[in-house]
């Protein structure tokens, strides 16, 4: 996809995840000036499995004339022959077998390493499109007035833009002026166990060969508000496993840590031997402290000038399997909506981003709730009967969802709300902006 002609806004992303990267690239894409900041000074290829619907796949497919959809594909798990296998946590019976639907041309699902799929994307960023990517920059304020916004650097430089997006997580600073307020995450009340780890112990032992011999594999256990997923990747040759499991931990400092085996034997009590068979082989992992925060009542600041995207707005619960994938429409929409509005309207078509996002990003994110305690409170008498209610779902509202059409499309008359608090004649409530902010020097 060709850039489009030069719009004149000028917007700084901070956080260059998969959502702030996407925000960037589609941006630089629409015709606008961007550049990222990330506090990491070096990218690494950390963590374990990530996964994008089809909803996502349909936005990596868009780039590069889907030269960067076909490089994720390389490092993405292949279940068309396999599917996911679920199975009773104590006796270790598939209760039930989910065939994997198979990819739209124009919409790939990808399953793959958080940490390989992110450098694809941050090389398409900064090497092919070009885009400035100043990693090792801590942002330590934002601010913004009527007319501009813009960020302090640690070391004090102040960078100036029409536009600031702060993708920068669940801990996001930009959240603090957004709201007006410090708004602590909450623990979920569970937390997962994560590892990912080479097959070489799982091939030679005779109880877990099986998932490393033919091909990618997807095996869940489900059991008493636990869940254990685990995958074997690139033709088996890799492994990764995740445990949700009920977790009160104060999460006031930090909420990931080292993990410790003899507690995930702990959980694994009584259940199918296979479980601690394949947990056994791992060399670390990582307890992982699940988050939430309530529902904000604004993505966007007093002026306009600085919004939210992605976990700094909305973070997912991993069975909803749409975190990153929200994240990456976020991106697309303010894009779209800036390229629609022009330089002349930023403030205006910032509101007309989060209402374009609101209510379908607050409906997916009950999904995650959903799949969890349908899961976690199984009515194994029900699934006797029904095998499929104990499925993933798969919601085509979600996965159909084209980020850029559906932008494009609602756009004038979302425009018009946010300009005239009407559409079509009728007077529309509109979603709330932030607070004033207190006056920074510029």
């Amino acid at each position: 996809m060709a850039a489009a002609p030069k719009t004149g806004v000028k917007v700084v992303v901070v956080g260059a995840g998969f959502g702030g990267l996407t925000a960037a690239i589609e941006c630089h894409l629409k015709g606008h000036d961007v550049e990222v900041y990330e506090n990491f000074p070096e990218l690494k290829t950390l963590g374990d499995i990530i996964s994008f619907g089809a909803n996502g796949g349909r936005i990596f497919n868009r780039w590069a004339s889907g030269a960067v959809a076909r490089r994720l594909r390389a490092l993405s798990i292949d279940l068309r022959g396999y599917g996911f296998r679920i199975h009773k946590y104590d006796t270790g019976e598939v209760v039930y077998h989910q065939i994997t639907p198979p990819d739209k041309p124009d919409a790939p699902v990808f399953n793959g390493h958080r940490g390989e799929l992110h450098q694809v994307v941050f090389n398409y960023a900064r090497d092919e499109l070009g885009i400035p990517i100043h990693l090792g920059q801590l942002v330590e304020e934002y601010f913004e007035d009527a007319e501009r916004a813009g960020i302090v650097l640690q070391s004090g430089e102040k960078v100036f833009a029409d536009i600031v997006i702060g993708a920068d997580g669940v801990r996001s600073k930009a959240r603090e002026l957004v709201l007006g307020y410090v708004d602590k995450p909450k623990s979920s009340g569970y937390a997962v166990w994560r590892a990912w780890f080479p097959n070489t112990d799982m091939i030679a032992d005779p109880r877990t060969k099986e998932f490393c011999e033919k091909g990618d594999t997807f095996n869940g256990w489900i059991g008493p508000d636990v869940h254990f997923l685990f995958s074997t990747i690139k033709n088996g040759s890799d492994c990764c496993w995740v445990l949700t499991h009920r977790d009160e931990h104060d999460i006031d400092e930090s909420w990931s840590f080292p993990g410790k085996l003899e507690d995930v034997y702990k959980v694994l009590e009584g259940w199918d031997p296979v479980c601690r068979a394949i947990v056994e082989k791992t060399p670390a992992l990582v307890d992982w402290k699940l988050v939430y925060r309530d529902p904000l009542p604004t993505w966007v600041s007093h002026h306009a000038r600085i919004l939210l995207l992605g976990d700094a707005a909305h973070p997912f619960l991993p069975t909803s399997a749409q975190g990153a994938t929200q994240a990456m429409e976020d991106g697309v929409t303010i894009a779209v909506c800036l390229q629609r509005g022009g330089r002349e309207n930023v403030p205006a078509a910032v509101r007309a981003y989060q209402e374009i996002r609101y209510d379908r990003v607050r409906a997916v994110q009950k999904t995650g709730e959903t799949t969890r305690d349908r899961w976690h409170k199984t009515d194994w008498a029900k699934v006797a009967e029904d095998p499929a209610s104990i499925a993933f779902r798969r919601e085509d509202w979600i996965h159909d969802h084209d980020a850029e059409g559906h932008a494009g499309d609602v756009f004038d008359d979302v425009f018009k709300r946010v300009t005239t608090g009407a559409s079509d004649g009728r007077a529309a409530p509109l979603l709330p902006v932030g607070p004033a902010p207190p006056a920074v020097a510029v």
